[in-house]
């Protein structure tokens, strides 16, 4: 098969991790794979995987824009050139992108969807879904039967695949934590954009009592978002600005992960939580909030605790009881790596997507 993938961007990214994973996947499976995008800093990485990179104007979220209109135009062209079978759309604006495209060209579009949308008027008359969904998991999938009415028929769960063998080094700790000024004071941390609805506000103002209890404590914060202001306020104001770090992004994923303690994923909604089964896989013990996929990946007092959305009383404990018991945290970590590497592997989830796009490819246009 000849795979066109469209993204908006190729920065660091829970997206960018999915289409790497699958992409490089399903070139290794012997199909062609080409990737539309505006570029960004993985680009190289994609490269060098043998995908085939297409620059295309797709940086924006304004479902008209005139960026939609030229890269329509563009990749339409490649399309023919290079005899694409099939469209694969990741976002909003590459989804109305790909129902374009498809209609252009006469090829089937599949839109993978990584979250929850807001029912908006545009969404529910112009849905674009394509001829088929892949919703990342069950809650996700219940979200669009219930919240846009989508045909069940028209909807496969395929979670998100780990490549394990990328996970699970902990040679770079010390040196990971000399950069970020730590020694042997316990880190809490979390890689999430700084959006309202990852919970980085409750986890903040948990802090102060894990503080308390471990007064030398850290919180690592990895990721760039509009919240970053009001973030970095409610630290100050909190009194534990000294205690807590910035980062914009973790270009080695593992590394910054293997020097955390405590990976912590606070959020009040979430499809599945790509950087939470990252720190599952790399075998860090974890603690997640009680919504969406989170519940999928956390089974409570086994690999993992959970406790309630915005419940900061609830999160500040379960860090401390984690940081007070190296047991613990040790064996909650060796069992949520085995969780991952039993039911979210890489293979799992090439092999599930090939079969929908082969289903889609029988199917009349």
């Amino acid at each position: 098969m000849n795979i066109l993938f469209l993204a908006n961007h190729l920065n660091v990214g829970g997206i960018s991790s999915y289409l790497f994973t699958l992409a490089s996947g399903l070139k290794e499976k012997g199909h062609n794979v080409y990737l539309a995008s505006s570029g960004g800093e993985l680009a190289g990485k994609f490269s060098a995987s043998g995908i085939k990179h297409i620059t295309a104007a797709l940086k924006t979220k304004k479902e008209i824009s005139p960026k939609i209109i030229y890269s329509f135009f563009k990749l339409r062209k490649a399309i023919k050139t290079n005899n694409i079978d099939l469209i694969h759309s990741n976002s909003r604006t590459t989804q109305v992108l790909g129902n374009l495209l498809s209609r252009a060209a006469g090829v089937p579009h599949i839109f993978t969807c990584h979250g929850f949308f807001k029912p908006k008027f545009s969404r529910r008359f112009f849905p674009c879904w394509g001829r088929h969904v892949i919703a990342i998991s069950r809650e996700v999938k219940e979200h669009l039967i219930f919240d846009f009415k989508l045909d069940e028929k028209k909807i496969s769960v395929i979670n998100n695949g780990i490549d394990i063998k990328k996970f699970g080094d902990f040679s770079q700790r010390d040196n990971t934590r000399k950069s970020l000024g730590i020694n042997n004071e316990p880190l809490v941390g979390i890689i999430a954009r700084l959006s309202d609805v990852k919970g980085h506000i409750y986890l903040i103002r948990a802090m102060p009592k894990v503080i308390k209890s471990f007064a030398s404590s850290k919180l690592l914060i990895i990721g760039e978002g509009k919240m970053k202001g009001i973030l970095v306020k409610e630290a100050d104001d909190s009194g534990i600005k000294g205690n807590v770090l910035f980062i914009p992004e973790a270009k080695n994923t593992n590394e910054m992960l293997s020097a955390m303690d405590v990976f912590v994923m606070p959020s009040l909604q979430e499809g599945l939580g790509l950087a939470l089964m990252e720190a599952m896989a790399q075998g860090v013990a974890v603690v997640g909030s009680r919504v969406g996929g989170i519940k999928t990946l956390i089974q409570d007092k086994i690999n993992g605790l959970l406790v309630g959305p915005a419940d900061v009383e609830g999160l500040a404990e379960a860090i401390i009881m984690l940081l007070k018991d190296t047991q613990i945290r040790r064996n909650l970590g060796i069992n949520a790596r085995r969780f991952i590497t039993e039911n979210f592997s890489k293979e799992d989830m090439v092999d599930k997507t090939e079969r929908v796009y082969k289903e889609c490819l029988k199917e009349k246009v």
